[in-house]
């Protein structure tokens, strides 16, 4: 998943050569979950179709303030937008943006936006060195728009250097980076471990339980789409998180996850233990697999370590841990004694008596369980619900 979802971009696209890459650049943007509505210049339709672009976009091409005795809404457009991309810019645009020129639909559509701009530059060398491109580009940068930057190469009149508009993918990265830095925790580290982990018998059997990670993952989603860095410790489990810049680590046995956490604990900001980790693992693992007989087998445990306890020692005041608990008696008795014993911040507590809560479910019923012994209460909700309340408390909690 992108974190350009459900975004409401503008595409503006002005009289370049350049603009043939606009095609590419409003298929990328859609392919990341973005809403896009094309604005082109007239001179911009000698290079590209509007056709071509209102069959990318799924939406209507406009291109005059005043088309066939209709009128376009700069101002409604203007305001329906989350971030607005002019690519490419020609000198000619630059100008008219810097001067408020607004004789096109683009330009008077930028003067009545209120989101943010991003300007791609395309033009010949000595166009781009040119001293009045250099102060149209300065006001426009003290109006708050953004520049992205040109890049260096061949160019459509022969010559090599800069001036060319940046590669459609460029754009996307520079766009999804800015979006990033504004989130609540972008800068934070996050870590997160979901699933049940599997304590082997023999190469065949294990000792394992029902967890099917669904709400670790979610969580690691949500810290993600807040810009947590966040990294996904996950035992057996078929399910994955949405978004594709999670750093996931495949464990399988409660030795694992302990290894695997403890290797990066030292350096985050937020823990989240979710994990369903086995309390005990055999004593003997056998390497071939145990034959079926007559008489009865048992197998001899040994308790596993406590994850969430160990690094609790080593929990830092900069760091947030947070724990949960499932429990089907004494549930709050117990809670409470984890949060303590495990140095948690909070720990989130469901029951299995609860009806649609616990393992294999798309919902869950929880608790937050404090130090101080305040507890805050919420109703049956979807897993992906739950995980936006856990982080809402994440973000109050954070120093």
């Amino acid at each position: 998943m992108s974190h350009l979802l459900h975004k409401k971009i503008i595409l503006g696209i002005s009289g370049s050569i350049a603009a043939y890459k606009s095609a590419y650049l409003t298929r990328l943007l859609i392919k990341h979950g973005a809403e896009v509505k094309v604005i082109m210049t007239e001179s911009a339709t000698h290079f590209i179709s509007p056709l071509t672009l209102s069959t990318l976009s799924k939406q209507p091409v406009a291109l005059e303030i005043m088309d066939e005795d209709t009128w376009n809404n700069h101002v409604e457009l203007g305001l329906w937008a989350d971030y607005f991309i002019i690519a490419p810019a020609t000198a000619n645009t630059l100008s008219k943006l810097a001067d408020g020129q607004s004789d096109n639909m683009l330009v008077a559509t930028y003067l009545s936006a209120k989101c943010k701009v991003m300007i791609a530059p395309a033009m010949d060398v000595d166009m781009w060195k040119h001293g009045s491109t250099k102060k149209n580009i300065e006001k426009l940068i003290a109006h708050g728009d953004l520049i992205i930057p040109v890049e260096h190469g061949e160019l459509a009149s022969g010559l090599i250097g800069e001036g060319r508009m940046a590669e459609p993918a460029q754009i996307v990265s520079y766009l999804e980076d800015y979006i990033i830095k504004s989130l609540p925790l972008n800068g934070k580290s996050a870590l997160v471990t979901a699933g049940p982990t599997y304590e082997p018998i023999d190469p065949v059997r294990f000792i394992g339980n029902h967890s099917s990670g669904k709400m670790g993952i979610s969580i690691a989603d949500e810290l993600a789409k807040r810009g947590a860095f966040t990294t996904l410790v996950l035992g057996p489990s078929s399910l994955r998180p949405q978004y594709k810049n999670i750093n996931i680590i495949f464990v399988n046995t409660a030795e694992d996850m302990f290894k695997a956490v403890t290797s990066i604990h030292k350096s985050q900001d937020i823990v989240v233990m979710t994990a369903a980790v086995a309390d005990y693992t055999p004593l003997h693992v056998s390497d071939q697999k145990i034959k079926k007989s007559d008489v009865d087998w048992s197998v001899q445990l040994k308790r596993t370590i406590d994850i969430a306890a160990s690094i609790g020692k080593e929990k830092q005041p900069n760091q947030l841990h947070i724990g949960f608990a499932l429990e089907t008696q004494n549930e709050k008795s117990n809670a409470t004694q984890k949060v303590i014993k495990k140095n948690f911040d909070f720990i989130v507590l469901n029951s299995l008596n609860e009806p649609g809560a616990g393992f294999k479910h798309d919902t869950n019923k929880v608790s937050f369980i404090f130090k101080d012994n305040k507890e805050k209460q919420f109703e049956l909700k979807s897993k992906k619900e739950v995980a936006i309340d856990i982080v809402d408390e994440i973000e109050l909690l954070l120093p």
